[in-house]
């Protein structure tokens, strides 16, 4: 089948994207983050990643695609498989018919990958378009061009274990829109954004999160080096290395403000797509601040300063937020 590979910055939202593009609806992976209401922020004590909490900019795996397809009526097809044999008989069907399917895998079994960024992650996105003898013929988002896998090791990747284990995974588009109301789903999208941003009264999650992340910076003792290296470098790791980390978000997501102003005409969503894109700036310039204190060979240990730095990025993702939702009662 002809599939026209698009590079994306974040394999979910990437996708989704190629899915509906190849299936001639176009749309841009920042649409598809915007839409699904996929920006977030949660600090999780309770969940460790290395020992460390985890800390996410986004909302968790699937929610991108189960979202969109509920707003735009994709009726997505998605199956799970007990036998990595009934999995791969149910994809070379598919695959038969001319059919694109995106699969969950692990990255770990992926031969195409680099040695150096292959590590246990069962939530990974790719899709397939075609078979080629023994080769698969992929088109995985985070790479410039289409890629092989041969059966044995997709079959690897499609029924890793663990946690977020992908079991077989598979997923294709029912339809496409017809007609979107662009208004309507577009207000919906930015309305569920401010209240996971703002809108649940959890210590983790939202600019509330945020807050706590820099609470917990704060209290960092001095004369633990060690752990405070391993801290403040799986914090920089989280957010600039997995995925497309927190800035890249913001960035994505004001980039869906900036299509959504030139949709609806709206010269405001504009304006908060710019200010959105000064936060993912401030994002980026924290991370240089921990990362220039975990190479010091005498680390100055001005952990409070650290802390308000990342305050005054919360205060102005709750200024966004506000600023949207003041928005939403005007567009009304």
């Amino acid at each position: 089948m002809s599939f026209q590979h698009q590079q994306s910055a974040h394999c979910e939202s990437g996708v989704m994207s190629a899915l509906l593009t190849n299936a001639g609806f176009p749309l841009s992976e920042a649409m598809v983050f915007g839409l699904s209401s996929a920006l977030a922020f949660a600090y999780l004590p309770l969940v460790k990643i290395n020992g460390m909490p985890l800390v996410a900019y986004r909302m968790p795996p699937r929610h991108i695609i189960n979202t969109l397809n509920k707003r735009l009526g994709l009726a997505i097809r998605s199956r799970r498989f007990s036998n990595a044999a009934a999995g791969q008989h149910a994809l070379d069907a598919m695959l038969a018919q001319g059919r694109a399917v995106g699969l969950q895998s692990s990255v770990f079994y992926l031969p195409y990958f680099p040695a150096e960024m292959r590590f246990h992650f069962n939530a990974h996105n790719l899709l397939v378009y075609g078979k080629e003898q023994n080769d698969y013929l992929i088109s995985d988002p985070v790479f410039e061009a289409p890629v092989r896998c041969d059966a044995t090791a997709l079959q690897k990747a499609r029924f890793a274990k663990g946690a977020l284990a992908p079991k077989g995974l598979m997923y294709s588009l029912g339809k496409v829109p017809a007609d979107i109301d662009w208004h309507s789903v577009i207000r919906t999208a930015i309305k569920a954004s401010t209240r996971i941003m703002d809108g649940l009264p959890l210590p983790w999650i939202g600019v509330r999160g945020i807050a706590h992340m820099a609470k917990q910076i704060a209290a960092l003792k001095p004369d633990s080096h060690k752990y405070n290296r391993l801290y403040l470098t799986h914090i920089v790791r989280m957010q600039e290395e997995i995925g497309t980390g927190g800035a890249g978000f913001r960035f994505m997501y004001a980039s869906f403000l900036q299509e959504a102003a030139d949709k609806l005409a709206d010269r405001r969503l504009a304006e908060l797509a710019q200010q959105l894109t000064a936060t993912g700036d401030q994002w980026r310039r924290f991370a240089l601040s921990l990362v220039q204190y975990c190479k010091a060979k005498q680390p100055q240990s001005d952990f409070a300063a650290l802390g308000r730095e990342l305050l005054q990025i919360a205060d102005m993702e709750r200024d966004l937020v506000q600023q949207l939702k003041h928005w939403l009662k005007q567009s009304a």
